[in-house]
């Protein structure tokens, strides 16, 4: 393998880079159609086993999230895992407190009434019963070792790619998962012990699915209802 090549750009060193292999054109279809059904497989769970899972590949999956895009490469992320028992009974306890307000109060008629198909409510046994948790936290801005604060660029979209990374190596894996996003999530800010600019996102039960699962019995829209192209 030849050594990678190295320039300076606006004074910053840059190495070059090689794509890893080059495919066909009938390579590369297939690939992606591989690709595409392979991941059309996943599904949300809310049915987990709690069959342990390896600390080893939690970091992992982490890893892998953390390889996404991000504005000014400012990696404006940080992942919380947590499988300790008694912090997962809090975090439940929490969520399920803001879940029942938003179900008695917060959410509209057409809201639940577009719930109703996914079998969901206030009651969420799977942040108990899933080994881990992963909380995505997005980095409003940061502060450097003398208190100075540094902004961060295009959070939202950062952190949004890098939670996809890591729903799909989830399922690389052979583990699954869900989104759950208690709203609002700022408890998790306190009971974690994050800084006040770090902001919870996304939090992820991870485990196994139980022995026997069910779930919604829905499509996802065709092609020609979520593209549109210019020849």
């Amino acid at each position: 393998m030849s050594e990678n090549k190295k320039i300076l750009i606006n004074g910053y060193a840059h190495v070059s880079f090689q794509p890893e292999k080059s495919f066909t054109a009938s390579e590369m279809f297939e690939r992606s159609e591989t690709y595409y059904n392979w991941l059309n497989s996943r599904r949300s769970i809310r049915m987990f086993s709690d069959k342990p899972v390896s600390k080893s590949v939690i970091e992992n999956l982490i890893r892998t999230a953390s390889t996404a895009p991000s504005g000014a490469h400012k990696q404006p992320w940080t992942f919380c895992a947590i499988s300790n028992p008694e912090m997962k009974s809090k975090i439940r306890a929490a969520a399920e407190e803001e879940e029942k307000e938003s179900y008695n109060h917060r959410m509209s008629e057409r809201w639940k009434k577009d719930l109703e198909p996914l079998g969901t409510d206030m009651h969420k046994p799977f942040l108990e019963t899933a080994p881990w948790l992963i909380v995505a936290f997005k980095k409003v801005y940061e502060l450097d070792e003398e208190g100075v604060k540094h902004n961060n660029y295009y959070v939202n979209e950062s952190v949004g790619i890098a939670c996809g990374f890591l729903i799909s190596a989830i399922h690389n894996a052979g583990l699954v998962t869900l989104t759950h996003t208690p709203s609002p999530m700022n408890f998790l800010t306190s009971l974690l012990g994050r800084p006040a600019y770090e902001k919870p996102f996304i939090l992820f039960p991870v485990g196994y699915a139980a022995e026997e699962v069910f779930v919604p019995d829905i499509q996802r829209k065709a092609l020609e209802g979520i593209s549109c192209f210019f020849e």
